[in-house]
């Protein structure tokens, strides 16, 4: 039997859409989730529902992954992995720690499947528009054989090096959006020690040379907490940097940087 399905698990709030980008693209897409029924929306597409990750590892040459954390990963492709034909290949959505996707690797090759780590970068927003960054380590070959996959959501997509190298640089990226929504913490609190407007220098600002993307979106924010869903996934990513670069100062700087802001958001 021939096996052509695209597999995806974890469609959650950035998962989902690219999931939709898939099967809207014409890809035979095959979806699990722990609670069925939201799957609903993939299957009114044409996609299909396997009734675990086994069966749906059986039917797919390509799967998607794009769970929370290290444990959910590991977890899933303990599944995974037995279920699928030598010759497949498994993209790893998630940030993860790049030591966790190497050792997946090897386990993968063990049974004759390949894998790259694939990290995304631009939220659900860009999910639903098809422009995200996806960030590869991995083969060249399994890199090729995997692009068109990444092309139906992605609008950039760069192999950086072997299998923990598109980690790296995820999790470097994160950390730089975390310090630069902590220097726009500090910088409208500036503002507002100096009774400057917050709206006029929200505008000033991202029209001037100290714009960045933390900056705007942290200019968005009514206040640090009202960032709910990204500051926990954020403090994950920036003390994924510090597990991975312990003795960097480097990395010291850009979590000193990120601290303030991100422990308003979390408290």
């Amino acid at each position: 039997m021939t096996v052509t399905g695209i597999g995806f698990i974890g469609i959650g709030s950035q998962g989902g859409p690219m999931a939709h980008r898939i099967v809207d693209a014409g890809l035979p897409l095959v979806v699990w989730a722990r609670r069925p029924e939201t799957l609903e929306a993939y299957i009114a597409k044409g996609a299909v529902a396997a009734a675990s990750v086994a069966e749906l590892g059986a039917q797919c040459e390509h799967v998607g992954v794009c769970v929370v954390n290290d444990a959910d990963v590991r977890q899933v492709l303990a599944e995974l992995i037995p279920a699928m034909t030598p010759g497949s290949r498994i993209a790893i959505h998630s940030t993860v720690l790049p030591e966790t996707v190497r050792d997946l690797e090897a386990q993968a090759a063990a049974h004759g499947i390949g894998l790259i780590d694939a990290p995304v970068s631009g939220g659900s927003p860009a999910a639903e528009a098809g422009t995200l960054t996806v960030m590869c380590g991995g083969d060249p070959a399994t890199f090729e054989a995997a692009k068109p996959v990444f092309d139906t959501f992605a609008k950039l997509v760069v192999l950086l090096g072997p299998v923990g190298a598109g980690q790296n640089v995820k999790i470097i990226n994160n950390a730089m959006l975390a310090a630069n929504m902590g220097i726009a913490y500090a910088a409208f609190d500036c503002g507002a020690a100096l009774g400057v407007d917050r709206a006029a220098m929200a505008t000033l600002i991202k029209e001037s040379s100290g714009r960045s993307m933390g900056f705007e979106v942290y200019a968005r924010l009514p206040t640090p907490n009202a960032f709910t869903t990204g500051a926990p996934l954020l403090v994950k990513d920036v003390n994924l940097l510090k597990a991975v670069l312990p003795d960097s100062a480097g990395a010291e700087a850009l979590r000193a940087t990120a601290e303030p802001f991100l422990t308003a958001a979390t408290s």
